[in-house]
């Protein structure tokens, strides 16, 4: 890590650690309780994560402008929604320096001690495998100094503690139950918090670690390998052939880091092992 990476970065982490008490309340509630009409009508918010996602996107994004501003950056915002990054930091004394910060939320699971839902951390498909392709993303990849994700963990309300149709006068807010609690905020290089499979079904999305304790300390897989390996293995992710398992003459696509290992000589005994889940 440089150290223009390693400033920003430790800037970021004090940062992170400000926020939970900005959204929160002194129960540790979101205080965020719903939408509201003309008619000064109060209506309970989904506990769906995409909302929740944009919601907090939108409430932080005045401390983003605080920040950027304390430390000499200007925020450029992606130009479409599906676009990588969330939030781009340009240095205003020296707009080459630019640092990718995607906002990532997830919930903490009820069932396993210690682990959350994980998070998706960006593409592995066109931008990520062409460094200067402009397919999706607001600058080319290799023109940010670092990939960072700023996460957001958060405890789900129970079902039965929410209910979407009430509609309440704001007079009524205190009657309003959170549909999320104990927000904890976190910063960290991309790479660093990185499984080695993907984070949403079928589409092309770099997966996370899911331990709790490790994702805070940036524990994932590549810890040992590095940021190059973590690009190499996510770039032939599902095109790269390998042997498969007792063949010599048989292929199939790369889809586990230790193939990828293997393949390039590499050994395999570095691969940071991820914590499993165990029931309560």
């Amino acid at each position: 890590m440089n150290n223009l990476t390693a400033d920003f970065l430790s800037k970021l982490k004090t940062f992170s650690k400000t926020l939970t008490k900005y959204v929160s309340t002194n129960s540790g509630d979101w205080t965020i309780k719903g939408f509201i009409d003309i008619e000064k009508q109060v209506y309970t918010i989904s506990s769906d994560t995409k909302i929740i996602s944009k919601i907090l996107e939108i409430q932080l994004f005045p401390k983003f402008k605080e920040f950027a501003k304390k430390n000499g950056f200007k925020i450029v915002l992606a130009d479409k929604q599906n676009w990588y990054p969330d939030l781009t930091f340009v240095k205003i004394s020296d707009e080459s320096i630019k640092f990718a910060v995607d906002i990532k939320t997830t919930y903490r699971l009820t069932d396993y001690d210690g682990f959350c839902n994980g998070f998706t951390l960006g593409s592995y498909g066109e931008y990520f495998r062409n460094r200067t392709s402009s397919k999706n993303i607001q600058f080319p990849y290799s023109e940010y100094a670092a990939h960072l994700c700023l996460g957001i963990i958060y405890t789900r309300a129970k079902p039965a503690d929410i209910d979407e149709t009430e509609i309440l006068k704001i007079s009524d807010l205190d009657k309003i139950s959170s549909v999320i609690t104990d927000l904890l905020f976190f910063a960290e290089e991309k790479w660093k918090i990185s499984s080695d499979q993907g984070g949403s079904g079928n589409t092309a999305n770099i997966g996370s670690i899911d331990y709790i304790d490790d994702l805070l300390k940036g524990n994932g897989v590549f810890k040992n390998l590095g940021e190059k390996v973590f690009d190499d293995y996510w770039m032939n992710q599902g095109i790269l052939q390998v042997p498969k398992p007792n063949s010599d003459n048989e292929y199939k696509k790369l889809t586990k880091l230790s193939e990828f290992l293997e393949f390039t000589g590499k050994d395999i005994h570095l691969i940071n092992m991820a914590k499993r889940k165990k029931k309560k």
